[in-house]
């Protein structure tokens, strides 16, 4: 099984050896008998410690990302916070990108640095810059996101895992936008990769969780033990639900790339709009990189309107078809305010998103009813 799609529908996926069933079932056991003390049934003792459907899922992510092994989580940050536990100790350094997400910033600046982890920032587009901001002997995590949220920015994958091997730096990459489908970081030289698997994973809405994959025994070894010693686990359903997800992304991220580049090429121009950030544009400073290591470009865009805060406001206001709401990567059309909902966090820092962007995750409906419904709330501004 070489082809994206067919591992997508196949790997980790045998029928039930029981019942014939084409879909393994959901194993909502706790706990498993044992034949004796010790002596486990195919390994299973303790739904923290393992479970078939997690397992299912995790040998899924792994075939798709190109890695050894995959861990699942209860959510994004869940994987993330297991992960960096997995690689720090008290005066390591970690080196993110200067518009990383907002949760993932909490996290390190929230939670590690008060326990003596060092954390900057930098603009991962410029390799010097970060080549510069490398702390010999104390950078342990260069922590990519590409294509960035929410103003879309492309960082090298390869470029940057050369720069940070040299430095013997530990290098990530948070795939969540681009997904498997669109990108593998690891064939790019990463290390590691991490998803929100609730956004394009899950790709229904109805789903948290997270995933990091890894190449590296020795690293697979400490991430295993975090996931299992901290328990942050993802639940038999919500590892179901991902499964059966995963299944249409390839068909999905084609219709949600086309989408949103329709879009974007739409907007750009447009009397209301003073810039789009979607790196299908040739305009985009990053669009030759992205077109070198993503298969398309995406279902994510942000704006930026001219008439400041108060019309970035009222247009995520005025939309339909186009909800109000945080997160991405569903089916269904979402906008939002980053500055007032998914960065909240980082307002008032070097990475706060400038007021008057506005972020669209493009879903796979009609593309004539999604131009119609975002034209309509921009032609108000114009």
């Amino acid at each position: 099984m070489n082809d994206f799609s067919t591992r997508a529908i196949h790997a980790g996926q045998a029928f039930d050896p029981t019942t014939g069933a084409i879909i393994p079932p959901i194993y909502m056991s706790s706990t498993f008998v044992q034949d004796g003390i010790g002596g486990f049934r195919n390994g299973y003792e303790y739904a923290r410690g393992g479970n078939p459907t997690r397992d299912s899922l995790q040998e899924l992510l792994a075939s798709l990302e190109g890695g050894s092994k995959a861990f699942s989580f209860a959510s994004g940050l869940a994987a993330e916070d297991a992960l960096l536990r997995s690689l720090l100790k008290t005066g390591d350094h970690v080196l993110m990108g200067n518009d990383v997400y907002g949760g993932t910033h909490r996290l390190v600046n929230r939670l590690f640095v008060p326990w003596g982890i060092e954390l900057s920032t930098v603009e991962m587009s410029d390799a010097d810059a970060v080549r510069a901001a490398i702390r010999p002997g104390k950078t342990r995590v260069l922590w990519l996101e590409t294509p960035s949220n929410p103003l879309l920015k492309i960082t090298d994958i390869e470029a940057l895992a050369a720069i940070g091997h040299e430095a013997g730096v530990i290098v990530v990459v948070d795939n969540t936008f681009a997904s498997p489908y669109l990108q593998q970081p690891l064939s790019l030289g990463a290390d590691v990769v991490v998803h929100s698997a609730t956004k394009y994973l899950g790709g229904h809405s109805d789903v948290l969780g997270g995933a990091v994959v890894v190449n590296d025994e020795e690293l697979a070894e400490k991430v295993a033990f975090l996931q299992f010693g901290a328990g942050g686990v993802s639940s038999p359903m919500e590892s179901w639900l991902t499964v059966r997800g995963i299944k249409t992304l390839a068909v999905r991220m084609d219709r949600h790339s086309e989408n949103a580049h329709t879009i974007a090429s739409a907007l750009e121009g447009h009397p209301a709009i003073e810039r789009v950030f979607y790196p299908g544009l040739e305009s985009h400073p990053g669009h030759d990189i992205a077109a070198r290591q993503m298969r398309d470009f995406g279902g994510m865009l942000s704006v930026a309107l001219k008439g400041g805060p108060d019309a970035a406001r009222r247009f995520a206001e005025s939309t339909s078809l186009f909800q109000l709401a945080e997160s991405l990567g569903g089916v269904e059309s979402l906008i939002s305010y980053p500055s007032e909902m998914t960065h909240a966090s980082v307002k008032g820092t070097e990475l706060a998103v400038p007021e008057n962007v506005i972020r669209l995750s493009v879903g796979i409906e009609s593309i004539g009813d999604l131009l119609a419904d975002v034209l309509q709330a921009l032609d108000p501004l114009s």
